[in-house]
């Protein structure tokens, strides 16, 4: 079984640089990437308080929740697909 190969590549995430390493295109990682930097601006502009630490976990919680979102939809979708084929 061969391995895929891994892209790495440095990123820019609220002033910070960080290497992501992936087997998902560059631009897929980029454009990741850049939602989280703007995730994290947006979450900074209403709520000025916040350390980066404090704003980096809301930003993971928005992003969890958002996956969590999209998951139940999706099985949700599968469901009536599947009533719709029966």
């Amino acid at each position: 079984m061969s391995e895929q190969q891994k892209n790495r590549i440095s990123v820019d995430i609220y002033g910070q640089t960080y290497t992501m390493v992936g087997t998902e295109s560059t631009t897929h990682m980029r454009l990741v990437a850049s939602t989280v930097d703007d995730t994290m601006r947006e979450i900074k502009q209403a709520n000025p308080s916040l350390d980066s630490a404090k704003l980096a976990v809301l930003t993971a919680l928005n992003a969890v929740n958002d996956r969590l979102k999209l998951k139940e939809q999706l099985e949700l979708l599968e469901e009536e697909l599947k009533k719709l084929k029966d």
